[in-house]
């Protein structure tokens, strides 16, 4: 699979060329409102799978709830389709396209067996979630089997002991402990050179109050860049919290200030997961 470009971009640049990109490409930018009613989850069966890259969604049971979350459904699926238009217009990857030319993107139940095809499994508002004990396992063989998975909006410190609890019971942290990724890590500079994980709030939380990043205010002081290493030192699971990087996705064609304060960065991110994800 093709998936790296040759260049490097400043923000400025990523900026340009996402603007651009949107006018001359042919797959389209969703607008939010409205996705809960128009868009049952597309689950994933054996067909959408050829080698091309797909965003699978990963779906879970809820046992909290969160503010301004709805479980895994969170900023489904206009997060998914825009970050995959975006990855075919600054990358070179080659991304599974539907019957009408748009993203397929897929919702993975985490017991299904082709959980195992999916090269990056991606998940939101994982502090509500609870596995089961056929999850626990299906999502362990699936990391020790070269997956990778990228946790992202979740806030505060009692959404981040819910999914550090169930997370533990995946990887037992004695052996695959959770630490703070630098900023010299590779993943900062797969493609672009990302010199912070931005706080970024959701647009509606964000035009609210004023500009606000900080979705717990004290309980969410600044976005935290999180991973857990196989036992060769590989990335498995990077986790955004206290931030709502897919926001800068989702909702990118509502809001030019938004976009222009907070998409490049969160492109810039998106991009530099996926491509550390495919290749290592």
């Amino acid at each position: 699979m093709r998936i790296i470009s040759g260049r490097r971009f400043a923000a400025a640049g990523l900026l340009a060329l996402v603007l651009a990109a949107s006018v001359a490409s042919a797959q389209r930018i969703m607008v939010a409102p409205g996705r809960v009613a128009t868009a049952p989850a597309k689950l994933a069966t054996p067909d959408d799978f050829d080698g091309s890259f797909i965003y699978c969604r990963g779906a879970y049971q809820s046992v909290v709830r969160e503010a301004g979350g709805t479980g895994w459904s969170t900023d489904y699926p206009a997060a998914d389709n825009n970050f995959s238009v975006r990855l075919m217009e600054l990358t070179l990857a080659h991304v599974k396209l539907d019957v009408e030319h748009q993203p397929n993107t897929v919702v993975v139940r985490l017991t299904d067996p082709l959980l195992y095809r999916c090269p990056i499994l991606f998940m939101e508002d994982v502090g509500t979630a609870r596995f089961s004990s056929r999850e626990v396992e299906a999502l362990h063989d699936y990391f020790l089997k070269g997956g990778f998975l990228w946790v992202d909006d979740f806030w505060g410190s009692r959404a981040w002991a819910q999914w550090e609890r169930e997370i533990g019971r995946v990887l037992p942290p004695a052996e695959f402990p959770i630490f703070d990724i630098p900023l010299d890590h590779p993943i900062m500079h797969t493609l672009y050179n990302v010199k912070e994980v931005p706080q970024v709030s959701s647009i509606n939380f964000w035009s609210r109050n004023g500009g606000s990043t900080s979705e717990r205010g004290s309980d969410s002081p600044h976005a935290n860049f999180r991973g857990i290493n196989d036992q060769h030192g590989r990335l498995m699971v990077v986790m955004t919290h206290d931030t709502d990087i897919a926001d800068t996705w989702e909702r990118e064609g509502e809001s030019r200030e938004y976009f222009e304060k907070f998409s490049p960065a969160g492109y810039a991110l998106g991009v530099n997961v996926v491509l550390y994800a495919m290749t290592h």
